[in-house]
């Protein structure tokens, strides 16, 4: 980045956000290793650029749609810490009380409409979204974030085809960490780049360095106003790294000897750190951001170990046709 052009107000706040995603994942996992989560945690730790950079900027009334890696994504549309630890650990006042837990968090007062457990599902659903939209007349986007995994998936093709064919208001992210699961994505995909597969459907795509959260949001911010204006779909291709494995439990044996240790060195929340620092914000104040980040998040976790479980009555609460399920007894 261009220091001369550094807007260093704007790259503290958004790497305050990466520390805060960052701090709500370690908690997780800490959560997950003490068995007050049960399930598996996906932890971003290593692509809080691309929550930042795509999200913080976004519209409340934009919408978005995000993977089962996605708890920085709903962070960065501003959804509640304590609301989201809350439903990580099933409890009462969760996003979702308490029902969908890691993988399936929405929070539609942010126009977070949810993760997705399924690779690629949250592709169909964004389009449908962004159909929705343009059959109203509005001017929101849709945000539809997915995997480098999920480019090799049917959805992908349907989605984009129907968004490229009828013109809709949004913008597919490829937050690509180089692995699908525990497979390295280049090994099973065939085509070359992932970007040519959005260009056979005549969808416009950019590629950029998915861990310098600046260049993120300006593409971010350029490709949703083209999409505001009525041109029809992008497709954005951030290119990051999962600095952890699959899961909070998985050491990522598959992966090749020191590779995790040398991406380290472009974390991007230490990048972040570096050109603040030549641009001269201290260390005392680049310190007192990540300690609050972590206070924050401590505190959201003690809230959610000791909220209380949902009533067991609640089990009947969001559900289709509950009047044909009979009420529990001697509740």
């Amino acid at each position: 980045m261009n220091q001369a052009n550094l807007d260093t107000a704007r790259l503290r706040e958004r790497r305050r956000l990466m520390l805060r995603i960052r701090a709500f994942e370690e908690a997780a996992i800490r959560a997950a290793d003490n068995k007050l989560v049960l399930g598996a945690i996906h932890p971003s730790v290593g692509q809080e650029a691309v929550a930042a950079g795509v999200c913080a900027p976004l519209r409340k009334d934009d919408l978005l749609l995000s993977t089962h890696r996605g708890h920085g994504h709903t962070l960065a549309k501003g959804a509640d810490a304590r609301a989201m630890m809350r439903e990580l650990f099933g409890r009462e006042g969760g996003n979702c009380g308490g029902k969908g837990g890691s993988m399936h968090i929405a929070d539609f007062d942010v126009g977070m409409l949810g993760a997705n457990g399924v690779v690629g599902a949250n592709i169909n659903i964004a389009a449908g979204a962004a159909h929705a939209i343009k059959l109203r007349g509005g001017d929101q986007i849709t945000v539809c974030i997915f995997g480098d995994g999920a480019v090799n998936r049917g959805p992908f093709l349907e989605g984009l085809n129907w968004a490229a064919a009828f013109k809709l208001p949004v913008l597919f992210v490829c937050e690509d960490n180089g692995y699908a699961s525990t497979t390295k994505s280049s090994a099973v995909t065939g085509g070359g780049d992932l970007c040519a597969r959005a260009e056979a459907l005549g969808v416009p795509t950019e590629s950029v360095d998915g861990n310098d959260v600046m260049a993120v949001e300006e593409t971010a911010l350029r490709l949703g106003a083209a999409i505001r204006a009525g041109t029809g779909p992008r497709f954005f291709h951030a290119r990051t790294y999962r600095l952890l494995g699959h899961t909070s439990v998985d050491p990522a044996k598959y992966r090749p000897d020191g590779e995790a240790d040398g991406k380290w060195a472009d974390d991007p929340i230490q990048r972040a750190a570096d050109l603040l620092t030549s641009a001269g914000v201290s260390e005392a104040e680049l310190t007192a951001d990540a300690n609050a980040a972590e206070t924050e998040m401590q505190a959201a976790y003690d809230d959610a170990a000791g909220a209380p479980w949902p009533s067991v009555r609640s089990a009947y609460d969001d559900v289709q046709d509950v009047g044909a399920v009979p009420a529990p007894q001697g509740l």
